[in-house]
């Protein structure tokens, strides 16, 4: 009724219904984006195309230039483009050979490129580097990477995770995932209800972070 209300209002304001709808739809995405945060930024990619430019802009400048090279690395993983960004944490790894979360990063790259040995190896470096590298995610990533190839060993991974994030909803939402690929229906019901109870359980502040993984879990369960 709210909904309707407000279409009502907005169409009287405007003075037409598709304007109105227009208006409605950005007030929809933009309260989604704050509270949930299941739809994609329409920002973000914009501003990571820009950042990109300066880095590469820096680069020609200085081509040897770690920090930028290793920005540039980041951006690609977050674009997906996984073998450029392996391609130059290569090399960032022969210049930064201690750092627990360049390792991460390399194997992050390999375990999507399609090499589970070599990104479980990385990852078991960064890890063994840094215990606490990425607050964990190396084992989520492990977790993910090996779901479809070995189940059982994606859970013990994803464990964990768990026992580093106690108060991680991703945590329980991907447990309930992996039991539901294992077809443990009954122990995915129990992760999905974790993942809900746990989230009652967390702080405001936090909350904002963690809705997204009980959305899901809702619809999951």
């Amino acid at each position: 009724m709210s909904k309707i209300v407000l279409f009502v209002a907005l169409t009287w304001l405007t003075g037409s219904p598709i304007i109105a709808i227009i208006v409605l739809l950005i007030i929809f995405y933009v309260l989604e984006r704050r509270f949930i945060g299941l739809s994609p930024s329409i920002l973000k990619p914009i501003k990571r195309a820009r950042k990109l430019s300066r880095l590469r802009q820096e680069l020609r400048l200085s081509p040897h230039q770690t920090s930028a090279k290793l920005d540039v690395a980041r951006i690609f993983i977050e674009q997906r483009k996984y073998s450029q960004a392996h391609e130059l944490l290569l090399q960032i790894t022969e210049v930064m050979t201690e750092s627990a979360e360049v390792r991460a990063e390399l194997g992050i790259c390999e375990l999507k490129l399609g090499h589970l040995q070599e990104g479980e190896q990385s990852m078991l470096l960064a890890l063994e580097m840094n215990p606490r590298v990425k607050y964990g995610e190396p084992y989520l990533r492990l977790a993910e990477a090996w779901a479809d190839k070995d189940a059982h060993k994606a859970i013990a991974y994803l464990q964990q995770f768990q026992s580093m994030n106690s108060s991680s909803c991703e945590a329980y939402y991907r447990l309930g995932q992996l039991y539901s690929q294992l077809g443990r229906k009954v122990e995915a019901r129990e992760a999905y209800r974790a993942t809900v109870e746990l989230y009652r359980g967390l702080p405001r502040y936090r909350r904002r972070f963690e809705r997204r993984w009980v959305v899901l879990a809702k619809l999951k369960g």
